[in-house]
């Protein structure tokens, strides 16, 4: 597994990886929250110039993906999703730990990121990787609850 930086034609790529990521979870959401946790291809491109994006590739194609969108309280962690066969092999810590040392680079004070408290394993991956709960807004995403996490950065 390879992680590099995304380019504007892996777009489609990276909107159905994020769709394959978050459809077994989308009964779970509200249509408006599933519709901004897996956007379109162009949706995508249009946040192209907000931040860098990243994936990771196999032999088979773009299995995960993570994007950070630098804001002046951090980088916010948008659009991390793992593709279900790719689980647990370490392509969304490999990202995370890329999006971080991003974050290092930019001397940003902390990465922040939104999630919905039923993602249970992704959840363990952000505590695993220093992130806590800050209570925090948004709490919710058209409708769908949220929980803020934060990991603070040494500078």
């Amino acid at each position: 597994m390879r992680i590099r930086r995304a380019s504007e034609p892996d777009a489609e790529h990276i909107a159905d990886a994020l769709r394959c990521a978050f459809a077994e979870y989308e009964r779970l959401y509200t249509r408006a929250g599933y519709a901004a946790t897996t956007p379109d291809a162009s949706t995508l491109r249009a946040r192209w110039d907000e931040g860098p994006v990243w994936v990771a590739d196999d032999a088979g194609g773009i299995v995960a993906t993570v994007s950070a969108a630098p804001r002046e309280t951090g980088i916010y962690v948008r659009s991390m999703a793992v593709r279900p066969e790719a689980r647990g092999r370490g392509a969304g810590r490999a990202l995370m730990r890329q999006l971080e040392l991003y974050a290092v680079s930019e001397k940003a004070p902390r990465l922040y990121l939104s999630s919905t408290p039923f993602l249970h394993d992704a959840i363990r991956l952000y505590e695993a990787l220093g992130f806590r709960r800050t209570g925090e807004p948004p709490h919710e995403l058209g409708g769908t609850p949220l929980v803020t996490f934060e990991k603070r950065l040494r500078r």
